[in-house]
C-alpha cells in the first residue's frame, strides 16, 4: 500500500478546503478527465459544499508511445467561455495528454484554467505543467486503487497500492 484511505481522505479535504477558498468569489466549472478521476472527483466535491460550481466531464484516449496521438472520445456539454475552469485529474505522468487538454480548453478562452491532481508522477514528466493543486508526489511507480486501474480493474480499492506494471 502506497496511500492509504485515511491519508487521502485527509489530503483531499485539505486540497477541498484551499480550492473553495481560492473560488470564493468565482462559480468554477470543475471539470473531470474520465475515468480515473470519479472517485477522488467525488469526493473533492463533498470536500468543498459551500463553494458553488457546475461540473463536466472529457474522456481522452491516447495512443501509442512518446508523442502518441490522443483524441477526445467525450466533450464538455456547456462552453466555458469566459469562465473559470478547474481541471481535475487523477494522475499526472509524463504531461502529454495534459499539454493536449490545457490547450484544447484554452482555445475556448476561458476566465482562468488552473489543474488539480491528485497524483503527481514528475519523475516521467516530458513537458513542463502548471499544477496548482497536487494531492500527492509519488515515485517511478505503477499505482491501482482510488479509481485508478490496471485494464478497468482495482478502481474501486479504497487504497492506493503499487504493483508490478504490466508487461
Amino acid at each position: 500500500m502506497l496511500i492509504g484511505e485515511a491519508q487521502l481522505q485527509q489530503r483531499v479535504q485539505e486540497l477541498g478546503r484551499q480550492i473553495a477558498r481560492d473560488y470564493a468569489d468565482h462559480e468554477p466549472v470543475v471539470v473531470g478527465v474520465l475515468r480515473g478521476v470519479v472517485v477522488f472527483l467525488a469526493d473533492l466535491l463533498r470536500a468543498m459544499p459551500e463553494l458553488r460550481c457546475e461540473v463536466d466531464f472529457l474522456a481522452i484516449s491516447s495512443y501509442g508511445s512518446g508523442a502518441g496521438v490522443v483524441r477526445i472520445e467525450k466533450d464538455l456539454e456547456r462552453s466555458i467561455e469566459g469562465r473559470h475552469v478547474l481541471l481535475v485529474e487523477d494522475i499526472v505522468d509524463t504531461g502529454l495528454t495534459l499539454r493536449f487538454i490545457l490547450r484544447n480548453l484554452e482555445t475556448r478562452r476561458p476566465a482562468s484554467l488552473a489543474v488539480c491532481t491528485l497524483l503527481d508522477k514528475p519523475a516521467h514528466r516530458l513537458v513542463t505543467l502548471p499544477l496548482r493543486y497536487i494531492g500527492f508526489s509519488i515515485g517511478d511507480v505503477f499505482v491501482v486503487g482510488y479509481g485508478l486501474d490496471l485494464d478497468q480493474r482495482y478502481r474501486n480499492l479504497r487504497d492506493i497500492w503499487v504493483i508490478d506494471p504490466p508487461d
